[in-house]
């Protein structure tokens, strides 16, 4: 073929590749148990309000405020307590002016009352086994003081949450406390994996001179993962044209998503891009992104699913599927990722070189210390697993900065 690139800057990349992805993925119903991590399909809506009932925040007395105004320790208020409300129960205690009852935290609230007193701003008097007894009130309450409102976590009939939000732990919880067992996720997009190349052999194989075992394709099963599909291996194909096409053919019409690995690079032996031009319009979008590692990268759209050439390197397949395969997959799924999620500020330990109109990622080693996070680069060719085994996240130089020094401030993706 012939030898080209049209390099792009990465950002102009990814909004490429993402403004011609239109494939639309299924949505399932599910367990909310089971939802951790799937992406909300339909914004549920809250059947009743949280809390449905008023509840103390504190373990204390239920009281009505205005018998407490001008209480303090040198003139404390005295109340009379004529019960208590059982948690679990029903709220049956009726308060009249200077009476109180005992409550728990998230006990229900009586009616007759507006605020709870907690139980260290009190002090008993006399004999306190029984009711009724009294008690005094060292500072005054105010209206709703300690006291949940129905409805003030959640108003019935407002949308919980949003098309578009991952289900986390507290989202799970939340959707519980109001008794919403079941939600409609999006699917996990299936990202069909294919390895290429004479050369790679599975990895429980011994290589024998000159061949290589198949990482890439493990990787980016991770990396598949953790960003919500479902990776499936589609194995590996030698360097024969009809043979890739055939293979890249099946996984296209089967699966959401097309990673092909190794064959990127631009040589005579290279196929991928004839391929992806063979499996339908448009094609191939951008043989070639400003960055290191993974320049030759090569992003494609066919029949709206996204179709990757990722380089053979593994480190450079790594990066080059942190910067496409994730944002494509969160584009299926129509996740609304937050701003800065899995990044962070450190401080750079030592100069690190770089060329102005490019994007650099330097595998970094983070450690927190009392100045704060340090950054240490982990240097090592692209075709080396533990320069990555060895990091912790990605140090980004941006586009057009030369390089940077030690003690700067850098941002680090994240590995986890």
């Amino acid at each position: 073929m012939t030898e080209f690139f049209n390099v792009l800057p990465p950002d102009e990349a990814r909004n490429l590749l993402l403004n011609h992805i239109t494939h639309t993925l299924l949505v399932e119903k599910i367990a909310t148990t089971d939802g951790l991590g799937r992406v909300i399909a339909a914004a549920p809506l809250a059947p009743s309000p949280l809390p449905a009932f008023r509840r103390s925040t504190m373990d204390g007395y239920a009281v009505r405020a205005a018998d407490t105004f001008g209480a303090s320790a040198s003139l404390p208020a005295f109340l009379t307590v004529i019960g208590e409300v059982a948690m679990g129960q029903p709220a049956a205690v009726t308060l009249q002016t200077g009476q109180a009852a005992i409550v728990h935290t998230g006990g229900m609230i009586p009616d007759s009352a507006d605020a709870v007193v907690p139980i260290e701003q009190t002090q008993g008097v006399g004999e306190m086994a029984q009711f009724p007894h009294e008690i005094e009130l060292l500072r005054p309450a105010a209206v709703g003081e300690y006291v949940l409102q129905v409805g003030e976590d959640v108003a019935q009939g407002v949308v919980v949450l949003p098309v578009g939000r991952r289900l986390r732990p507290q989202e799970i919880g939340g959707l519980l406390a109001l008794g919403i067992t079941e939600i409609e996720v999006m699917a996990r997009p299936r990202v069909a994996l294919l390895a290429t190349g004479d050369e790679v052999i599975p990895p429980q194989q011994t290589p024998s001179p000159g061949q290589i075992r198949d990482i890439n394709s493990y990787t980016t099963a991770g990396q598949t993962r953790q960003a919500g599909g479902e990776p499936v291996l589609w194995g590996i194909v030698g360097d024969d044209f009809e043979e890739l096409r055939r293979a890249a053919a099946a996984a296209l019409a089967a699966n959401d998503m097309v990673v092909m690995s190794a064959g990127s690079s631009v040589s005579v032996r290279d196929m991928t891009v004839e391929v992806i031009n063979s499996l339908g319009e448009p094609g191939v979008l951008l043989h070639g992104v400003a960055t290191r590692p993974g320049k030759p990268t090569i992003v494609g759209v066919v029949g709206g699913k996204p179709v990757l050439g990722l380089p053979g390197n593994p480190v450079s397949a790594m990066v080059q599927f942190v910067m496409f395969g994730v944002p494509a997959i969160h584009h299926l799924l129509g996740l609304k990722t937050g701003v800065g999620r899995g990044r962070v500020t450190a401080r750079l330990s030592q100069n690190i070189a770089s060329e102005s109109g490019r994007e650099d990622y330097i595998p970094a080693r983070l450690q927190e210390t009392s100045a704060g996070i340090i950054a240490t680069p982990v240097f090592g060719k692209s075709n080396l697993i533990y320069t990555l085994v060895n990091a912790d996240g990605l140090i980004k130089l941006p586009l057009n900065k030369a390089g940077l020094e030690a003690g700067e401030l850098v941002e680090v993706h994240l590995f986890e």
